[in-house]
Parts: structure tokens; C-alpha cells; sequence
């Protein structure tokens, strides 16, 4: 096959991102409403561009309150700390490079839209009057997706790699490992929640046809950018720990650049398949669809705890099963929604989650605790490490 990820594209709901990472959204009904919602969704689409575009002014207008307080202090007291204001220019020479980097990504977003009177061309250099609001939260997700450049695609993100993909690759090989790699085409393994697609990428790379789905735009422009226009290993360039001071042990942690990708995604094995899907996962991958059956394997790695429902989550993979198919989980119970205004959630504890697998249906075979960061700074004095779930599971 082609080295690079083929990009498909489903319908998107768009709603809050926490955590970990990954956005869902409400369900729509169809008809008029279906009709709303594409409205919706390319408004939101606009404003995801509108993001990228915006992140140097706002970068900029972020360290520009940092001079301020400088300038506001006593003489005296400037003179104790002299390289403050030198670092904060040279923050500001990172957040350029970062915004260069941003614009590549976004020069090749009509690959999302649809022909249908969703035109978004020049979005990203027109004035900013046209663009739409963009708010913190917004900013916060841009840069979130910096640093999840670093745990995917540099090497300085191996270390959460492996915490949290080799024991997945480790249990597809339990399960797989008798399939020599140029027959193992023929198993489809689903990764719902992909984020930037390495671990799906590392699922074809041993031979497995694998299809990556994400639902937030932030990650899938992301994700198409690096996959298939990378032409080198470390081309690109990014200071992703430049927007905040915090925590900090010395200045060259808030100023160290992380180069990607560290592998070049290519020379993938020929009888293997590699895809990506945009679109939500109930919908993409729910009874209506015509995924039903047909998968050999789901790998869910920081995934069922965005769900509103886990229940519906569950039976999701469930039907989209073969019979005897596998299921591999690792990840927290980080629920996304559980105190979102507005929205429901249902959080079950571990081993209710479990109890609930095999009530509908699934046979567990193996399980484990894994201790795991997410798009941590470990050179940070702060730092967040999840006890993570690790199981896999039957279909009977």
C-alpha cells in the first residue's frame, strides 16, 4: 500500500475536551436537525482554524502581560533578575517558529471539508474581523496538541510509549504472534480515539490493517500533517512547553525544543492497510453502521472514559466485533464529562466496568495495572502519572 494514512470523513459532533485529550459530542436526531448540525459543525471547523491562525497574536499578547509585570517592578528589583526579559523574547522567537510549523498544518485542511458549500480557503490569513471568536479553552486545545506531538511522534516522547503502546503491541503479538507478518493484512484492528494515529501507525507497522479514528479536528489536521507530508525523520521543529513558566526547574526546560517526527512514517509492510476516519465513534462504528461484525480487533488506549455513556461505548465494540474478536484496553477512568454542566455521565468504577464487559458479552483473559503520564514534561517539578487499567478480552 501507499506509506502514508488514507484520511476518510464522517459526520463530527462537536462538544468538550478534557483531560486526556479527545472531544465528543451530542447526538443529533436527522432531518432538520441533521441539517443544523452540519451548520454547526463547520462553524466549529471555522473556529478550529480560526484557532490556528490566531495562536501567535494571542502567544504574542500572553507574553506581552509577562513584560508588563516586569516593567512594572522597582528598578532594584529588575536588577536581581536581568534575563527575564531576554527570555521572554526569546519566547517570543519560539512561538514564530511554533506558528510556522501551525500554518503548514493548516495549509492542508481542505482535506475536511466537503465540497458542498463548506468552502474555508485563506481562512487563516484573512482579517482577524472575519475570523471567529477564539477563547482560552480554544488556545488550550492548540497547545495541547503540541505536546501531543511529543509523546507521538519524537523521541522524547518514548518513554510514554512505551508505558502506554508496548503493552498493547506486546498482547497483539499474545494473540497474533503465530500469523506471520505478510498474512496479518487480513486482521483489521480498530483504534477509536487515535489521536495523532502513532499508535495505529505501530499497529500496521507489525502487519495489521489498521484504522485510526478521531473525532477532534485539533488532532486530525495534526495527525493528516504529519503522516503524509513528513518527508524526513526531525524535519520539523517545536517548542511545546514555551506557553507557560510554571513548575519550571531551569530555563532551558521552558525553552527546549522538540524535534518530530521521530520516525518517518513510511515503509509500512505491503500487505498491510492504513486508514484514518474522522468522525465520532458511536456513529461512525454504531449499530446503523456497517462496521457491525467486522473488526478482529478494537484497541481502546485512553479512550472509554471520554465516553457520556459507557455503556453504549461498550456495546459499541461489542457488535463492532467478529465473534472470537479481541478487545484491548489501557487506560484511566479520567470520565470527561462527570462535571460538565449540561451533560450527562455515567461513571462506573473499575470493576464495574469489568462486571458490566462480561455482561455484555465479553470474556476477560488478561489483566493488569500499568503506571503511565500523559504529554507530561518530565523535566517539570509537576507531573501527573495515571495507574492505568490494562485488560484484553473476548468476544464469545
Amino acid at each position: 500500500m501507499d506509506s502514508h494514512a488514507a484520511y476518510n470523513e464522517h459526520s463530527h459532533q462537536h462538544g468538550h475536551e478534557h483531560g486526556h485529550g479527545h472531544e465528543h459530542g451530542k447526538e443529533h436526531a436527522h432531518g432538520d436537525v441533521k441539517e443544523e448540525h452540519l451548520k454547526e459543525e463547520q462553524e466549529h471547523f471555522r473556529k478550529v482554524i480560526a484557532t490556528f491562525a490566531s495562536y501567535r497574536v494571542h502567544s504574542h499578547g500572553t507574553n506581552k502581560r509577562k513584560k508588563e509585570s516586569y516593567a512594572a517592578l522597582s528598578e532594584e528589583h529588575k536588577a536581581l533578575i536581568p534575563f527575564y526579559l531576554d527570555r521572554l523574547s526569546q519566547i517570543d522567537e519560539a512561538i514564530n517558529k511554533n506558528y510556522s510549523f501551525l500554518k503548514a498544518i493548516v495549509a492542508d485542511h481542505q482535506i475536511f471539508v466537503e465540497q458542498e458549500g463548506q468552502e474555508i480557503s485563506h481562512l487563516q490569513i484573512q482579517p482577524n474581523k472575519e475570523r471567529p471568536a477564539v477563547t482560552e479553552f480554544d488556545m488550550d486545545k492548540l497547545r495541547s496538541t503540541l505536546k501531543q506531538f511529543v509523546r507521538d511522534w519524537s523521541e522524547k516522547g518514548k518513554h510514554e510509549r512505551e508505558a502506554a503502546y508496548s503493552p498493547i503491541l506486546e498482547e497483539l503479538e499474545n494473540y497474533y504472534g503465530d500469523v506471520p507478518v505478510d498474512q496479518r493484512g487480513n486482521l483489521r484492528v480498530l483504534v477509536p480515539g487515535a489521536g495523532l494515529g502513532r499508535l495505529a501507525y505501530d499497529i500496521c507497522k507489525k502487519g495489521f490493517s489498521c484504522q485510526g479514528n478521531e473525532f477532534s479536528f485539533y488532532m486530525l489536521l495534526a495527525s493528516n500533517f504529519i503522516l503524509n507530508r513528513a518527508a524526513e525523520v526531525e524535519q520539523f521543529e517545536i517548542f511545546p512547553f514555551v506557553h507557560s513558566q510554571s513548575n519550571a526547574l531551569r530555563e532551558e526546560h521552558i525553552l527546549q525544543s522538540v524535534r518530530i517526527p521521530d520516525v518517518l512514517p513510511s515503509g509500512l509492510p505491503p500487505s498491510s492497510d492504513f486508514s484514518m476516519v474522522a468522525g465520532d465513534f458511536l456513529e461512525v462504528y454504531g449499530a446503523e453502521s456497517d462496521s457491525v461484525g467486522t473488526w478482529d480487533c478494537i484497541v481502546t488506549c485512553f479512550f472509554i472514559d471520554t465516553a457520556k455513556n459507557i455503556i453504549q461505548y461498550l456495546e459499541t465494540i461489542y457488535n463492532a466485533l467478529k465473534k472470537g474478536g479481541v478487545w484491548i484496553n489501557l487506560g484511566p477512568l479520567l470520565y470527561h464529562f462527570e462535571n460538565t454542566p449540561g451533560e450527562m455521565s455515567i461513571e462506573l468504577t473499575l470493576e464495574e466496568v469489568k462486571a458490566l464487559a462480561t455482561k455484555v458479552g465479553f470474556t476477560i483473559q488478561r489483566e493488569a495495572m500499568h503506571e503511565s503520564a500523559y504529554t507530561a514534561n518530565v523535566q517539570s517539578m509537576l507531573r501527573y502519572t495515571y495507574n492505568c487499567a490494562f485488560f484484553s478480552a473476548i468476544k464469545e
